[in-house]
């Protein structure tokens, strides 16, 4: 007769085996699945870490790399006169004399060209826009990259003027008892005017647009008691402004001192200079004085700015170089001061680079002051220009228009 064995015991162990959770079989599986994701979520971050390690030495090679020879490529044929004057304008090139303005490409092709009579052009310029016109004289013709926007009939001899990115232009006439300021369109037609009197407000010296036309920076000056002061003057032509006496918006005064140049460097950043400092203004609709750096009796031979930086330039005389820059941001702080020795004809600030240049040599630094790449050219070039690529740029002489890329 065949044996009966119980298997009830058996059973019941094999289903608590099968039970989910219950098991080391089931514990060990989690493990192995949470084990899984640390894994992989380790291995994310470490090649996170070393694509992002990749980039920063990427980009520090490409931002300090040096250059130490330069390769010049033909574009174009270009003729100009002797008395002509060739500047950059929003990447292209123009070229203006007592007869008329031309635009070309960066590449040197004609883009448009328009013809006038003047005895000294004076030429201002505002991102793509530029406002062409004559001291004493009573035009002011306004064009862009892409030709003429048209031309300012002012009626009175001009004293100054300067233009916003959309061609609006500022201009300080002439009158008889009287100075006026009036704001134009492209086209010509008047904005708004005030005067100004020696006796009541001071003679306007300097005047300078914001790019998008809103604010207007004005340095007055004034006799008092005896000796001179300047009072530097806001004035906005927005919503803000519609309801102050003659868009007045703020100013301050400055007893003793001649401040003969004022200019916005972008919408709320505002510098003005005097014969002893230098003093900063922020704010888009009532601009505040942000900061003041006395320079002593040390005289600035030249400033050029960007949109972000203005730089000021000393006679240096030591064995550090034959000249000093003095680099400070929009919050007024100097954050460079770096030499050089060739007698440049301009300064240029481009993408975290200094370019200084002559006709006939030039010096390209970083903003830590690092020398990238000095050089010299073959002929006498009038301007350089930066291009998108920090590597590249266009050269314009008197006969030619060439790119030269660094290598």
């Amino acid at each position: 007769m065949a044996e009966v064995r119980d298997f009830s015991s058996y059973a019941r162990k094999k289903n608590n085996d099968s039970t989910p959770g219950s098991s080391g079989v089931d514990t060990s599986y989690k493990e192995k699945i949470r084990s899984h994701k640390l894994k992989v979520f380790f291995r994310t971050i470490a090649i996170a870490a070393i694509v992002l390690l990749t980039v920063i030495v990427v980009y520090v090679s490409w931002r300090d790399r040096e250059y130490s020879e330069a390769e010049i490529s033909l574009d174009a044929t270009i003729s100009n006169s002797a008395d002509s004057k060739v500047i950059s304008l929003g990447g292209n090139i123009v070229q203006y004399s007592k007869d008329g303005v031309s635009c070309y490409s960066s590449t040197g092709q004609p883009v448009w060209n328009k013809t006038y009579e003047m005895q000294n052009p004076i030429a201002h310029t505002c991102n793509s826009v530029i406002a062409i016109g004559d001291y004493n004289g009573h035009n002011i013709y306004v064009s862009n990259t892409n030709g003429a926007m048209g031309v300012v009939d002012t009626n009175l001899p001009i004293r100054d003027f300067c233009v916003s990115s959309q061609g609006v232009v500022a201009a300080v006439l002439d009158g008889t008892d009287v100075t006026w300021i009036y704001l134009y369109d492209s086209e010509g037609n008047t904005l708004a005017n005030f005067k100004t009197t020696m006796k009541d407000s001071g003679y306007p010296i300097s005047i300078s647009l914001s790019p998008n036309a809103e604010l207007l920076c004005v340095s007055y000056l004034y006799p008092e008691e005896g000796a001179l002061k300047t009072s530097v003057a806001f004035f906005n032509f927005g919503s803000v402004g519609q309801n102050s006496i003659d868009n007045y918006a703020s100013g301050y005064d400055y007893p003793g001192v001649v401040v003969p140049y004022v200019q916005f460097i972008n919408g709320n950043t505002a510098f003005a200079l005097s014969d002893d400092r230098i003093m900063f203004y922020t704010g888009d609709q009532k601009p505040v004085s942000k900061s003041e750096s006395l320079m002593g009796d040390e005289q600035v031979r030249a400033v050029y700015y960007n949109d972000s930086y203005v730089g000021l330039v000393f006679m240096n005389g030591t064995e550090d170089g034959d000249y000093r820059l003095q680099v400070y941001n929009g919050q007024g702080d100097l954050v460079l001061t770096t030499y050089f020795d060739i007698a440049y004809s301009d300064i240029i600030f481009n993408d975290k680079q200094i370019i200084i240049y002559n006709e006939d040599e030039c010096v390209i630094k970083d903003m830590s002051g690092h020398d990238k790449y000095v050089g010299s050219f073959d002929e006498p070039v009038k301007v350089m220009i930066p291009t998108k690529i920090r590597s590249r740029f266009t050269l314009v002489t008197s006969k030619n228009v060439a790119t030269m890329n660094l290598k």
